[in-house]
């Protein structure tokens, strides 16, 4: 990644950009989705893909999630390389038997003779008052299912390496993007550049205790970090980048370094991917750790529409802070 030449551009803008540049490099890359050629997209993250590439390569579908991934599981399989997006991570519920059992299972079940290099492209998360149906972080579900690649990028500059990446990928890539980031400004370096899948990245470096952290919650953690540094308490703080593939060693390394692990993930915590992160790296790190492992994560019920409501039950950067510091004391 080039970092002399850095720009800053919103999360959505950096969407638009990746896509841009392969559709530019590869012309069998398409964009398909509700919504996301004359509108430019439910969250304007494609936005001129349209007037620059035509209604042939980004077309506006009907409203059938299953039907738009079934689409590109077809093209995917006859040479093609779809982008396909999905409003809100809880829609792929309705498209779950094309992605679990169509577009995971193909490569398998052919002997590798046939490529599924898809990529379906879904907003999570909470945060925006949108209510149950459409505030859900459900990237456990899909990471839970053998063929499926999953990546969660955490700012801008991480969406765009991650997404050159995913549509390059001769697999098919769940790529869960969060919906409170899409208006915000980050810095992004110019020119060409990918971010390898299974490479987590250390975003802060510490000594007496290790936050690994998915999406934005490498965000809020790193808000933690810096009120916990200025108390003395220095954190080391992971972005995992993606769940699949799981990037153990780094996690490893760091939790050896410090003794101490805390999960800091927004789905919600019964059977979610905080636990399967700790358990991931338990046998390694046992004898290291100086405190158990823990965890935050979304309560388990259903998103509130309420602000009052839905926002306790999220992790934010006042409950990383505290379970740290309490962790980083003992």
């Amino acid at each position: 990644m080039n970092q002399e030449q850095v720009r800053e551009i919103t999360y959505a803008q950096a969407v638009a950009e990746a896509i841009d540049e392969e559709m530019a490099r590869d012309e069998n890359v398409v964009l398909i989705g509700e919504d996301v050629g004359i509108i430019g997209g439910n969250f304007k993250a494609t936005v001129g893909l349209r007037d620059k590439y035509g209604d042939w390569r980004v077309k506006d579908t009907p409203i059938s999630e299953s039907g738009i991934i079934g689409l590109g599981v077809g093209m995917a399989i006859t040479g093609m390389r779809p982008v396909v997006e999905i409003m809100f991570s809880d829609f792929i519920a309705l498209g779950m038997d094309q992605i679990a059992n169509q577009a995971a299972k193909i490569r398998y079940m052919s002997g590798g003779q046939v490529k599924v290099p898809l990529t379906i492209r879904a907003a999570m998360g909470g945060g925006r008052s949108s209510a149950a149906q459409h505030s859900q972080s459900l990237h456990a579900w899909v990471a839970h299912v053998p063929g499926l690649k999953v990546a969660l990028p955490s700012t801008a500059a991480e969406l765009k390496g991650l997404l050159k990446t995913a549509i390059r990928d001769d697999n098919p890539v769940v790529f869960m993007e969060h919906k409170v980031e899409y208006n915000k400004k980050f810095p992004v370096p110019e020119g060409e550049y990918t971010i390898p899948f299974g490479k987590a990245n250390v975003v802060r470096e510490g000594d007496r205790l290790t936050i690994v952290a998915t999406s934005n919650m490498v965000l809020k953690s790193l808000e933690a970090a810096d009120k916990l540094g200025k108390e003395g308490i220095h954190v080391e703080v992971i972005d995992l980048r993606t769940l699949v593939p799981l990037d153990k060693q780094t996690m490893i390394g760091s939790v050896k370094k410090t003794g101490r692990l805390l999960i800091v993930d927004e789905g919600h915590l019964s059977f979610g991917a905080g636990a399967e992160i700790g358990m991931g790296i338990m046998e390694d790190v046992f004898y290291d750790l100086d405190f158990p492992m823990m965890r935050l994560g979304t309560e388990d019920c259903p998103i509130p529409f309420s602000p009052a409501l839905e926002f306790p039950i999220i992790p934010d950067a006042k409950k990383i802070y505290e379970k740290a510091k309490m962790m980083a004391k003992r």
